[in-house]
């Protein structure tokens, strides 16, 4: 009986040694333009550090002193006015791992063992121009989901090299799915990202796991490894970014995963937005949408939905950004789900940049349509930040000029005078249920169109083209046609004159006016 005493012992006295444990150093402004901290580079005050859970402020030196345990990670929460220095990838160099024996065995390596050394963990920051009184700008991208060399050169040539130098944002994200499960893309799709020029964010996705892992604890080793911490805050003229991952891993569940948040988020969350002025705009990222993506479960788990939403209840100004649905829409939590704020809770989720998987049949360029199920376009948003803690998202095709927001689909021709049946189809990318969107023909008075919960026939169009060739039109055929939330019917006249006949569609979004024009034919004909 001595032995199973003395091993329950050891149990409890390894967390209680463990818990000892104290990483230090210095958050500095680096002015040299040299790796590490010069004799003449100055300690930075009150920039908060954390280690996932706990966050303490620097002295007026710039030093910090945090609790360390195995498996943490230490990183910086930059204050407005700075920015991080770019590490030898070109991501944010802002975090450190303490993992003395490294990650278990994994396909794509994992994180490597990084030694027992815990002091002189020194971070630098540069001073960064402060953000206009107008604000600034940040470009969304979601599901990248690369599954190959030739994926990543879709990506390249159709998402960033359109906008290298020709964007004004002062940070980008991908919230997840940066891969399609080949973790070994991460260099190859990185280089390509950075060509943007901005400090870049990263959330995982359920495509960036370690499948081989045998828990969630240790299922994001290798996107640990490349980038960093997979919760954190990073903060910007005046906004309080929060990444999160909320992929839970369950190895032997069905599904093998689930949206949620662990324990130790839940205590950083809790301990950064204390000390947040309530004042500030506050934007969480992550992959899987706080709503349920299915009728009958729960896609994100309830229990941890209502936790965040109590967290956030007294913050005036939230936006949620997520991913993982490779469709587009608002989304507002009231009080059916908990959300227990004086306004409904905003939730964007972002269409894909991937579109729908790379799939579609090829453009001139050789590269996929890539049309979502929900007739979206791929491509990617824009989050314009207010000095005044506003903000309003935007949406951007890919490789389109930024007035393409609406997409219509009439038939070509129809007989004069028949019962009008038929309609005209306005998929408006950005749309909500409080917008109007009209339409007019031939310059007449404009009428309002309705709102419909059905498949954007373009879309449908594609799908019949697919089933009816004797061959494959591309790699990957175009998705199955899913009910948009974002789709307006208009009834076409036919009492008009034979011959041609223009529509024009219009609708306001974020105060700005958008319009699309297309045309149809009167025919005459005899029974």
């Amino acid at each position: 009986m001595r032995y199973p005493i003395l091993a329950s012992l050891l149990l409890v006295c390894a967390p209680l040694a463990a818990a000892g444990l104290q990483a230090t150093g210095t958050v500095y402004l680096e002015s040299d333009g040299r790796p590490g901290r010069g004799a003449g580079e100055v300690g930075l005050a009150d920039v908060q550090v954390s280690n996932g859970e706990q966050i303490v402020r620097t002295d007026a030196r710039g030093r910090w002193t945090l609790p360390l345990r195995n498996g943490q990670t230490v990183f910086v929460i930059k204050p407005d006015d700075t920015r991080y220095v770019a590490a030898a990838d070109g991501l944010p160099a802002f975090w450190r791992h303490y993992l003395p024996a490294g990650s278990p065995k994994l396909k794509y390596g994992g994180i490597a063992a990084t030694g027992t050394r815990r002091g002189q963990w020194d971070f630098a920051l540069e001073r960064a121009e402060p953000a206009s009184g107008a604000g600034f700008q940040m470009l969304v991208f979601s599901d990248t989901q690369t599954a190959n060399a030739i994926d990543i050169d879709y990506y390249a040539r159709d998402i960033v090299d359109p906008i290298v130098g020709k964007h004004h944002a002062r940070l980008g994200t991908t919230l997840g799915d940066i891969t399609n499960d080949d973790l070994s893309l991460y260099p190859a799709i990185n280089r390509v990202t950075t060509r943007l020029g901005v400090p870049w964010f990263h959330v995982p996705g359920n495509h960036d796991l370690d499948f081989d892992a045998g828990n969630d604890l240790d299922s994001l080793s290798s996107w640990r490894a490349v980038y960093g911490p997979d919760t954190y805050a990073v903060e910007e003229g005046g906004a309080s970014f929060i990444f999160l991952d909320d992929v839970v891993y369950r190895p032997q569940g069905t599904p093998g995963y689930i949206g949620g948040l662990r324990e130790d988020q839940f205590t950083f969350l809790e301990n950064y937005l204390r000390a947040l002025p309530r004042e500030r705009l506050l934007v969480l990222g992550m992959h899987i949408p706080l709503f349920d993506a299915y009728p009958d479960r729960e896609s994100f788990r309830h229990a941890d939905r209502t936790r965040l939403f109590a967290l956030l209840k007294d913050f005036p100004k939230v936006l949620v950004l997520s991913g993982h649905s490779h469709t587009q829409r608002h989304y507002f939590h009231g009080a059916d789900e908990g959300w227990q704020g004086a306004t409904p809770l905003h939730e964007y989720n972002v269409g894909a940049a991937c579109g729908a998987f790379w799939s579609g049949v090829k453009d001139a360029a050789g590269i996929p349509d890539a049309t979502m199920s929900d007739g979206t376009p791929n491509g990617y948003a824009l989050l314009d930040v207010a000095g005044d803690g506003g903000y309003r998202v935007e949406y951007r095709a890919a490789r389109a000029p930024a007035t393409t927001q609406i997409a219509l689909h009439a038939p070509r021709v129809l007989r004069q005078g028949a019962y009008p049946a038929w309609g005209v189809y306005a998929n408006v990318f950005m749309g909500r249920d409080d917008i109007a969107v009209e339409f007019r023909v031939d310059g007449g008075a404009w009428q309002p169109m309705k709102k419909v919960l059905q498949p954007d026939p373009r879309l449908l169009v594609e799908n019949v083209a697919d089933d009816l060739a004797d061959a494959l039109r591309g790699f990957d055929r175009s998705p199955e046609a899913t009910p948009s939330t974002h789709l307006w019917r208009g009834a076409i006249p036919t009492d008009l004159a034979v011959g041609e006949h223009r529509i024009d569609v219009r609708a306001s979004l974020e105060g700005a006016a958008f319009t699309a024009i297309t045309t149809y034919r009167l025919q005459h004909a005899d029974p």
